[in-house]
């Protein structure tokens, strides 16, 4: 049997859910209905086979999911407010996507490897501490932006998205009952792939860390093998989603510790977005709906699909 795998992630008041080409949004409006979109996303490895090739759709697929949740997040910000604001244009996200690379550059490459080369100049403490440093960047900054409210009740959504996306892998009917009933943590959560991206370049740029290479050049370097660092934690992500042994577990268990602090328990509203999401990319023929806020409504959805 086919594994059951949908993709997801929480936007302003909704969740949005992806199964292959097909992508919803549900948001929760302010009249208490459930706004539900529904679009089609043809990936580029779709179009280039060699774009999904091992260790290069790890890239691609970072990009397109950074992309995706831009808009995402954009659109329902719109929809949860009931205000109609235009979408970002090509050069807007274009330039907030720089803008990101850029801060994620100094955050957890730049950062790191002036902190280290105050910290240390040799080449095995240099290691240690520039990935010391990133660690301790990256808990760090999800640890501050939980602080937030804002922040606070996307990791809500958060959660009711792990939770029914759980409750469907593990083929039970789509209820708030049942999927309240499933864990917040998820193999294949972006938390748990972004620490494999910390983790793997602590090992990786430690070869790259000799006194003979000057601080441009190991910038340089560190910034030329990103792609390829997500490219092996996307697959070790592929790769761990499919194992149930106990090492396994011990295996990704730093990235579901992680997921600790970028989901809560959502309330049972929460969860019937995140469930109404999932139907409308389960049901090709699924329109642009509005849904009102009784469960029955959703439930009696569920039972026709």
């Amino acid at each position: 049997m086919e594994p059951r795998y949908i993709g997801g992630q929480a936007v302003m008041e909704g969740v949005m859910m992806r199964n292959g080409n097909r992508v919803s949004i549900a948001v929760r409006k302010p009249d208490g209905q459930i706004e539900i979109e529904t679009e089609e996303r043809v990936s580029l490895s779709q179009t280039y086979p060699v774009l999904g090739l091992p260790l290069v759709r790890g890239a691609v697929v970072l990009v397109e999911s950074t992309v995706l949740g831009m808009q995402a997040l954009t659109r329902s910000a719109n929809m949860s407010t009931g205000e109609d604001e235009e979408e970002l244009t090509g050069w807007q996200l274009t330039l907030t996507l720089l803008a990101s690379f850029v801060l994620a550059v100094f955050l957890f490459v730049l950062a790191p490897v002036y902190a280290a080369k105050w910290l240390s100049d040799s080449g095995v403490s240099f290691a240690a501490a520039e990935g010391a440093v990133r660690l301790a960047v990256f808990v760090g900054y999800i640890g501050l932006i939980s602080r937030m409210k804002e922040i606070r009740r996307v990791f809500e959504y958060h959660g009711a998205e792990h939770k029914t996306i759980n409750c469907y892998e593990a083929g039970d009917p789509l209820t708030v009952d049942n999927v309240r009933r499933h864990t917040l943590l998820h193999k294949r959560c972006g938390t748990s792939f972004l620490l494999f991206v910390v983790l793997i370049s602590i090992f990786l740029f430690s070869f790259f860390s000799g006194e003979q290479l000057s601080m441009s050049a190991k910038v340089g370097i560190r910034i030329a093998l990103l792609p390829v660092i997500a490219g092996l934690a996307y697959e070790l992500i592929r790769w761990s989603a499919r194992q149930s042994s106990q090492w396994s577990l011990w295996f990704i268990a730093p990235g579901l510790m992680m997921q600790k602090l970028t989901t809560r328990e959502p309330d049972d509203s929460q969860i019937e977005v995140a469930i109404a999401s999932v139907l409308a990319v389960l049901s090709p023929e699924q329109p642009v709906v509005c849904v009102k806020e009784s469960f029955e409504l959703v439930e009696a959805a569920n039972e026709g699909t």
